[in-house]
């Protein structure tokens, strides 16, 4: 994945959206939208007809926006779709790909079609094809890639003129494992060593945990919530998995003590605190205002002022997946 050169050098490469409220219809599908996004990788969840591909949509200015303000790199969706789409790079979910086109015949006439002079596009079109692996292939016609393939080849055709910003619908829709994680390696190099912005709309929450820094989580067309992946120590009421012997009706009074409540699982006991009530109400570290620590330090202490031996203390781990859904059946 080296050797491809990103070039961006634009003045304003931050996402605005204020008041965004779009409908194809009557009904609105979108909802008084607002967020500011600067570059960096972004992960855009919601259950089916949230409105994650129609926020797509609005931010590439392929849309009338009547209602609120989609500003894009400095400039306004409205007004300026045409202009701001040279700097960003869309991968559809479906087609995208022009049948009886070679892979860098594909490449390279998008790359004019984005202002490139023909040489340049050719040029580029070469480069992005051996950075997302398909230089032996890139002679043939994409009608006879494979899906992974073609995966890839929209994923080139993405980057050829160079975009500050990918916007990617369900990159890894059909692939297999194995080309599954070789397209989120190269979607995670974009974003953490060459500096693009990405937004990946998907539905699977693993390949969000793989890519994304931030997520941004829709629900009827609404902005539901804007977080942090890293989940641990932001949920105030966190599980610890127990392991241990000794005074066990002692240990578990001094839990209570703390407002514990206490289940069983198999050899395990698992203890679910209030972090609130053992942490700083005004906490500074806003990306993790419940430390796990302070729960194990105070385990550890019931335990020694019971006489109970620990053999295991820890947060049980918090997935994205248990976040999200937490989130969207709220």
């Amino acid at each position: 994945m080296e050797g491809l050169v990103i070039k961006v050098n634009r003045t304003h490469t931050d996402i605005r959206v204020a008041n965004l409220t779009f409908a194809y219809l009557k009904d609105p599908v979108l909802k008084n939208v607002d967020f500011t996004l600067q570059q960096g990788a972004v992960g855009l969840l919601g259950p089916n007809g949230s409105g994650k591909t129609t926020l797509l949509r609005c931010l590439l200015g392929q849309v009338p926006l009547r209602k609120g303000q989609v500003e894009v790199l400095g400039l306004d969706m409205a007004r300026q779709a045409r202009l701001a789409r040279a700097g960003l790079g869309w991968m559809p979910e479906r087609g995208g790909l022009i049948p009886g086109m070679s892979g860098v015949a594909l490449v390279a006439y998008l790359g004019q079609l984005s202002g490139m002079p023909a040489r340049d596009a050719m040029q580029r079109a070469h480069e992005v094809l051996h950075f997302v692996g398909l230089a032996d292939e890139r002679y043939r016609s994409c009608d006879d890639y494979s899906q992974g393939m073609k995966q890839r080849l929209k994923l080139a055709q993405a980057l050829v003129h160079d975009p500050a910003w990918l916007f990617l619908d369900e990159p890894t829709s059909g692939l297999d494992p194995r080309g599954r994680v070789a397209i989120l390696e190269l979607i995670r190099d974009l974003a953490w060593n060459k500096g693009l912005g990405v937004i990946l709309s998907t539905h699977l929450l693993a390949d969000v945990e793989t890519v994304c820094k931030e997520i941004l989580v829709l629900r009827d067309g609404q902005l539901l919530a804007r977080e942090s992946v890293s989940a641990v120590g932001r949920d105030p009421l966190q599980v610890f998995e127990v392991e241990g012997f000794g005074p066990e009706a002692e240990f578990r009074a001094g839990l209570a003590a703390l407002g514990a409540e206490v289940t069983e699982d198999q050899r395990l006991w698992l203890v679910r605190l209030d972090m609130r009530r053992l942490t700083d109400p005004a906490p500074t570290d806003a990306e993790a205002p419940f430390p796990a620590a302070a729960g194990v330090r105070a385990i550890l202490q019931v335990a020694a002022d019971t006489g109970y031996s620990l053999r295991r203390v820890r947060r049980r781990p918090v997935s994205l997946a248990d976040e999200f859904y937490k989130m969207v059946e709220a």
